[in-house]
């Protein structure tokens, strides 16, 4: 009698699968496809890193809950995990209760008012964040983007996503902008490049809310009153 395959054989099955099949996936954001939403999120379930477009520049990103994955967007930063300043891409506003604490009335009138929008908000890290993003530190970095496609993505995963942007050694052109330039460089070190348009050069504008009043960090394509 032979025995079924067991869940470690499964996804090493699986992870074999993916790496034999790196894809680059044409999405629509208005309408972007079911089968390919799906396909992206189980990807993410078993760990995979993912290059797709947001209301700014492309990011690239992995399950927040896959340790082995954050390892990997970290190596692919040149950086150390335990060093890295990764932020989160949620779809609403309801996953702050879970990874962010003292969120303030204003700061998050401030928050509601500019989301999804080109912003990333600092916020003081809840003991809920994934030790293999949150190590020693004390923030957590908050994404709503203005883009349905990442949003569906995360949707429909279910949790946040890690997020970085890819910012590139060259004083001219920092952030890649062509999808199929970007899956030409990076095919053999993601699983999947989502095509969705040309993407932009000016990154979110970073607020850092911890103190008694929001700083601008960075300024980017968000807009700031003075």
């Amino acid at each position: 009698m032979i025995s079924k395959p067991s869940a470690f054989i499964k996804h090493l099955c699986y992870f074999y699968a993916i790496q034999a099949e790196k894809m680059l996936l044409k999405l629509y954001e208005k309408n972007p496809d079911p089968r390919h939403i799906n396909k992206i999120v189980e990807l993410l379930e078993h760990g995979g890193v993912i290059i797709y477009p947001t209301d700014t520049v492309y990011g690239m990103g992995c399950d927040i809950t896959k340790a082995r994955a954050v390892e990997r967007v970290a190596r692919l930063k040149g950086i150390k995990p335990e060093k890295a300043r990764f932020s989160f891409i949620c779809s609403n506003l309801s996953h702050l209760s879970d990874f962010a604490r003292h969120v303030n009335n204003p700061t998050f009138k401030l928050m509601k008012s500019c989301l999804p929008g080109p912003y990333t908000f600092i916020l003081t890290a809840s003991n809920q964040v994934p030790k293999s993003i949150k190590h020693h530190r004390k923030t957590v970095g908050i994404r709503i983007p203005g883009n349905n496609i990442i949003l569906e993505i995360v949707r429909q995963l279910g949790h946040p996503i890690l997020t970085t942007s890819l910012k590139k050694d060259d004083h001219i052109l920092e952030y890649p902008t062509d999808p199929e330039l970007i899956y030409e460089e990076y095919r053999d070190l993601v699983d999947v490049v989502i095509d969705g348009g040309y993407g932009g050069i000016v990154p979110s504008t970073i607020i850092d809310c911890t103190g008694d009043e929001p700083e601008v960090l960075r300024a980017g394509l968000g807009e700031v009153d003075d």
